[in-house]
């Protein structure tokens, strides 16, 4: 075969931007031969496995271990008082409160971790927490946060009962976490006061569940000899546990190894630390031997991170001929027994304070009051950047509860309120500055593409035949366009327990013109070593297929913040590109050198760096890679290496405009999603396949949340859907079928213009959903009703407005 000539065909062999590359991991994942955490198997490895609370809320008055212990196989039992001496009864969280380990005095939860077994076999384990007998005197649980706040409510965190302060200021009340204030709220309550046109609405954000497809699990390995703890487990953010077990155990940080091997999903369900990673490694670091443990579904669903829970009070103002005015929310988060939310922790409310969406809003106040409760703690961010999801519902939702007020066009009110293309850097009423958007052109595309005008027509239709009895069907058309937030990463702006969220890339470029990329992020399936081998192929010139990408291990990764948030692309993704122009800087003095001219008379095309005005003296990158190791070159030293870490100026702001029009069937609930149109804008694309894969991957699971997805409690605090005979999982079923479409609107400060898309389908998607589900509606007066919209609670809709016989 000819080696290609053209820039045309050069480019082509890079496979780097732009390039539907096929996922390179897809391999090993269809032939079964992943390695997942359960697939670790070391010799004399121990199990554990927890006994958990069957109580929401009560006082342990005795732990007796003594029958499990007697029992063939049980090596150790661990309570709150094998750990309490060690200091390891609670563990910090994420935001800055402490979480018990293992239940002491009191437990907070159903399924709580009261104590840990350590067993030769993982089902000797399981038959040993049956024998653990623990004496419980049930106190009055409170799951529902405004009840919690009451002056009478029971005291549920008895450990800082009398703690005036928390980690992010005062505290009003006993059952208080916070109050986060950002806004004005003088001009807001003047503008909303004066104002032609309000609208008020409770927007509620049910608790939901990531539910990745593997659970949380670990294997800890110390080593007494060497000192040396290594940790394999289902990390979104290996280098942040690393930090976090050594702040823990006091084992100093360069003795402690994690590991993340392949992740089955994670969606922000596997950011935090959980007991049973503590567990382990004091299991491990008592019996000198590995432990395993590995959660089942039910403990997955029941007491690892949930997210949103947010009850979101809202009022709107505007003028009569829909011009908004003002906004104003007020938020109570139930964030559980203890504040375990995996935010930014200068923001103890994450980025909600996006809630003003896409829409030029003049003044706008926010208030967060976070609340402790008897159900599991957490407060992930769920396919979602640290809140933004319940923002961006919020906006949608109270913008459509305007257009009704004024009976105007959902679609015309959107437009009308649009930041503008020319106000861009924008920065809005709660202080974020955006960084670029076109939302009227991307919005016009939508309609367009899907016919608005004709939709509507036909719903009309659809109403007068329901008026006639021709049809027990009623259609709604959904419209959502939403602006998020992403690529948390400037150290500026946030942090991690005091550690900024930058992230890292490390290449070398071996001899022969091949090269191995090491990042601080970690793949659940987004495809990090297709797209990042991507972005270097198209910086440094070397075919993306001659590139290995590695994340996940402590001791060969440069330190990183890890995966979540849609931050890969913009932070990492960026110190890729930033690490690739330091090799490409490097290797361009090379060329300069061995082509005997200065370095500005060099001009770098596509693989190769040619002499200005005589391209047919040059030198392609391998001959450079191999030059940098058996050339002796004047004031350079050998080889070709580099590392970055980025530090992001801003924020990213992907963006997008969705339509979904249902079909609802009045008489049982049942609504048909008949068509779901998507356009998404992540600034520069690197894989539209990959995009087109997470943009699927995120409306899946956006209809389960809008469409059934609920952990509900009964008032006894006992958790009602913690199993998948509860909690809606979409199969191909129920999914439907989903249209992609985009524009393309460069970051103009990240180095290639790249914004995010992972988490962009869920913030738009909910909000599409709930909208047309509503819309079908709107005609007879409905202006809210709550998710999830099953079937159930839209036939009581349905009931409620006398449409059922």
């Amino acid at each position: 075969m000819n080696a290609p000539t053209t820039i045309e065909e050069r480019a082509e062999k890079l496979q780097g931007l732009g390039c539907k590359r096929k996922r390179v991991e897809d391999a090993r994942f269809t032939q079964g031969k992943g390695n997942y955490v359960d697939d670790i198997k070391l010799p004399d490895m121990l199990f554990g496995d927890f006994v958990r609370s069957p109580y929401g809320h009560a006082r342990i008055k005795s732990i007796d271990v003594e029958a499990a212990m007697a029992l063939p196989g049980v090596v150790a039992v661990l309570t709150a008082a094998d750990l309490k001496p060690l200091n390891l009864h609670y563990m910090p969280t994420l935001a800055g409160d402490v979480q018990a380990v293992l239940a002491e005095e009191k437990v907070l939860f159903q399924n709580q971790e009261v104590a840990f077994v350590i067993a030769t076999d993982r089902y000797v384990a399981a038959d040993a927490i049956e024998l653990v007998d623990v004496d419980y005197e049930a106190l009055p649980p409170v799951v529902d946060p405004f009840k919690a706040l009451e002056p009478d409510a029971p005291v549920l965190r008895e450990d800082i009962k009398d703690k005036t302060e928390g980690a992010h200021g005062p505290r009003k009340h006993h059952n208080h976490i916070f109050t986060w204030e950002v806004g004005d709220a003088e001009a807001t309550g003047k503008a909303l006061a004066e104002a032609e046109v309000t609208a008020k609405e409770m927007i509620v954000y049910q608790r939901v569940h990531p539910c990745p497809l593997e659970t949380c699990g670990c294997v800890a390995s110390m080593d007494k000899i060497s000192g040396k703890l290594t940790m394999w487990g289902t990390f979104q953010a290996p280098h942040a546990v690393r930090t976090i077990a050594s702040l823990i155990s006091t084992i100093p940080e360069h003795n402690i190894r994690i590991v993340s091997p392949d992740i089955g999903g994670g969606f922000g369900n596997k950011v935090g630390v959980y007991p049973g990673y503590v567990c382990a490694i004091v299991a491990s670091i008592v019996t000198g031997k590995p432990v395993k443990w590995i959660e089942d579904r039910i403990e997955n669903l029941s007491t690892t991170a949930f997210a949103r829970d947010y009850h979101m009070a809202g009022e709107i103002s505007a003028t009569k001929d829909g011009r908004i005015t003002a906004l104003r929310c007020h938020v109570t988060g139930d964030h559980g027994a203890f504040d375990a939310c995996a935010d930014p922790t200068k923001w103890p409310a994450g980025f909600f304070n996006i809630c003003t969406g896409s829409y030029d809003i003049p003044t706008a106040h926010v208030v967060v009051d976070g609340v402790y409760t008897n159900k599991a703690p957490g407060g992930v961010a769920y396919r979602c950047s640290f809140r933004v999801t319940e923002a961006s519902y919020f906006i949608e939702r109270m913008v459509d509860v305007l257009a009704r007020k004024l009976e105007m066009d959902p679609a015309e009110i959107r437009q009308k309120n649009f930041i503008r293309a020319e106000q861009f850097p924008y920065t809005s009423a709660l202080g974020w500055e955006y960084d670029s958007g076109d939302y009227d052109t991307a919005f016009t595309k939508a309609l367009q593409t899907v016919d608005y005008k004709d939709l509507r027509a036909r719903q009309a239709a659809n109403r007068e035949a329901f008026a006639r009895g021709e049809t027990r069907k009623l259609m709604g058309v959904g419209l959502a366009f939403f602006t998020e937030i992403v690529g948390a990463g400037p150290v500026k702006n946030c942090d991690i327990l005091g550690v900024g969220m930058f992230d890292s890339c490390e290449i070398r470029i071996h001899p022969t013109g091949s090269a191995i990329a090491r990042l601080g992020t970690i793949s659940q399936g987004q495809g990090h070593a297709t797209t990042y081998a991507q972005i270097l192929a198209s910086e440094i010139g070397i075919p993306a297929d001659q590139i290995t990408v590695e994340e996940g291990d402590t001791d060969t990764a440069p330190y990183g913040l890890g995966t979540y948030g849609s931050r890969s692309t913009p932070v990492a993704g960026a110190a890729a590109a930033m690490v690739g122009r330091k090799i490409r800087a490097k290797a361009q003095m090379i060329a300069a050198y061995l082509l005997e001219v200065h370095e500005d008379d060099l001009e770098w095309e596509v693989d190769r760096f040619q002499v200005k005005g005589t391209p047919e003296r040059f030198k392609t990158m391998s001959d450079l890679a191999f030059a940098a190791y058996n050339q002796a070159i004047p004031g350079l030293e050998p080889g070709l290496e580099a590392v970055s870490y980025y530090d992001p100026p801003n924020m990213t702001y992907p963006f997008g405009a969705y339509v979904c029009v249902v079909e609802i069937d009045v008489d049982t609930g049942v609504t048909d999603v008949l068509r779901f149109y998507a356009l998404d804008d992540c600034g520069t694309r690197i894989n539209p396949m990959i995009i087109e894969g997470q943009v699927h991957g995120g409306l899946t699971e956006a209809l389960a949340i809008a469409m059934g997805q609920e952990i509900t409690y009964d008032e006894m605090g006992n958790v009602k859907g913690a199993s998948l005979m509860d909690f809606f999982l979409p199969t191909a079923v129920e999914t439907p079928e989903w249209e992609t479409d985009h524009t393309v609107t460069p970051s103009p400060h990240h180095p290639i213009g790249a914004k995010g898309v992972g988490e962009s389908p869920n913030v738009g998607g909910v909000s599409a959903f709930s909208n047309a589900v509503m819309d079908a509606f709107a005609h007879l007066g409905l202006t809210h009703s709550q998710m999830p919209h099953d079937h159930w609670r839209v036939w009581k809709t349905a009931q409620s407005l006398g449409l059922t016989g």
